[in-house]
């Protein structure tokens, strides 16, 4: 009666794998996503469109292009920079779960950047300028007032970015593979179940699970979201 809701040890290996993936994917990728919203929000430069267009491309390209691309920089034995990481660092991205977090990351990346970017082009000018008047310097400006202005965009593109590295499958099963217990994340354990005949339950409680997850990110991001926006507009930055 209650097998649907009797979790398998490979599908809590799973469901805790994409959970890690998701969080170091986020974590790692976060101040990059914050850097480069905020240079193209505030910036005017040449080559800015291309700039756009490369951070945005993994919206376009297949993942698993992006997947076979990150192989081929991150290959242990034939990566263009894998076997540098490894031999100085100790540091292998393929088949391995901090593979998987790479993968994901750079996939949801571009959903990051431009909550971040629309942010932070939302904010007003004069605030900061007010600031410098006053003797703040760039970085206190940036810390103390840009930042907890965009904070709502920052908490959307955390979210948007987390739930997209929770549904990634095609640049993560290039890149990693398969395996459980090591690469096997939701969506990888999903289809693995679909290919064995008469698995339909296995497969529905994986599919709610996953829907679970990426309900409750978005209760949270909401939560946070207007949380920010109250401090927001009490006027306390």
């Amino acid at each position: 009666m209650f097998e649907i809701f009797t979790l398998s040890e490979a599908e809590l290996s799973a469901v805790k794998l994409s959970l890690i993936v998701g969080f170091w994917s986020v974590t790692a990728s976060l101040p990059f996503g914050i850097f480069f919203g905020w240079l193209l929000a505030r910036y005017d430069f040449f080559g800015k469109s291309i700039l756009d267009g490369f951070l945005h491309l993994p919206l376009v390209v297949p993942p698993v292009v992006t997947g076979y691309l990150l192989l081929l920089l991150f290959g242990r034995k034939s990566g263009l920079f894998g076997p540098f990481l490894y031999d100085t660092f100790g540091l292998s991205f393929a088949f391995n779960y901090k593979g998987a977090a790479l993968a994901s990351a750079v996939v949801a990346f571009p959903l990051m950047v431009r909550a971040v970017r629309l942010s932070i082009e939302s904010i007003d000018l004069g605030l900061e300028q007010a600031a410098k008047t006053l003797g703040a310097g760039p970085l206190r400006v940036f810390f103390t007032i840009t930042i907890p202005l965009a904070m709502p965009g920052i908490i959307s593109g955390i979210v948007l970015a987390f739930a997209r590295s929770l549904g990634e499958f095609g640049a993560t099963v290039t890149f990693v593979g398969n395996t459980q217990g090591q690469t096997q994340t939701l969506p990888l354990a999903l289809s693995a179940v679909l290919q064995v005949p008469g698995s339909e339950l296995y497969a529905a409680r994986l599919a709610i699970i996953s829907l679970i997850i990426a309900f409750a990110s978005l209760i949270l991001s909401e939560y946070f979201a207007r949380r920010a926006k109250k401090y927001k507009q009490s006027g306390r930055v």
